[in-house]
């Protein structure tokens, strides 16, 4: 029993570990991908989060996990260079809106483009004939992670993914 518990701690390290490291590419791989587009991570995701359609101030915040002064920064840049803008909110005269504008949307198509093409690069570099199995693991692992993070953390991440499930044909449903 003692045996099964060490092999879990390992197990558990090794797990964390290789999180980090996969965070951490990822963040560094988007990084190279997105300065080459002329903009922050935070822009590009603000850009992504925007090209479902327009969002209330309050729920794009919430979507990103910004504070509001971060969140108005961003915006600020992203307006300067025609990218989005600001609109009333038509069910609420106190709040506003914001959306992507025709440009918005050139530079988010853009931004998806690198990213699947590094997605694409890691892809082939997997061995023959696993990526189906990799992917599903990876879809089994999300969804252990947001058991887990309910369990301790209700609701933490619901701005982030409501399910585990991958499509890879068109990115993480909600």
């Amino acid at each position: 029993m003692i045996e099964h518990s060490i092999t879990k701690d390992i197990q558990a390290q090794r797990l964390r570990e290789a999180i980090r490291v996969l965070v951490r590419r990822f963040a560094l791989a988007e990084r190279a991908d997105i300065s080459c587009c002329g903009m922050t991570v935070a822009q590009a995701a603000t850009l992504e989060a925007l090209s479902h359609g327009s969002l209330r101030l309050s729920d794009l915040g919430k979507r990103l996990g910004i504070a509001p002064s971060t969140l108005t920064r961003n915006l600020a840049r992203l307006e300067e260079r025609g990218l989005i803008q600001k609109q009333p909110d038509p069910t609420d005269g106190r709040a506003q809106r914001v959306a992507l504008t025709e440009v918005g949307h050139d530079a988010a198509l853009g931004v998806n483009r690198h990213e699947e093409a590094f997605a694409r690069s890691v892809l082939d570099r997997l061995p023959r004939g696993s990526a189906d199995a990799t992917l599903a693991t990876l879809e089994d692992l999300l969804g252990a992670v947001r058991s887990a993070t309910e369990s301790c953390c209700p609701g933490a991440y619901d701005h982030l993914m409501t399910t585990s499930k991958i499509d890879i044909t068109g990115g993480i449903h909600e």
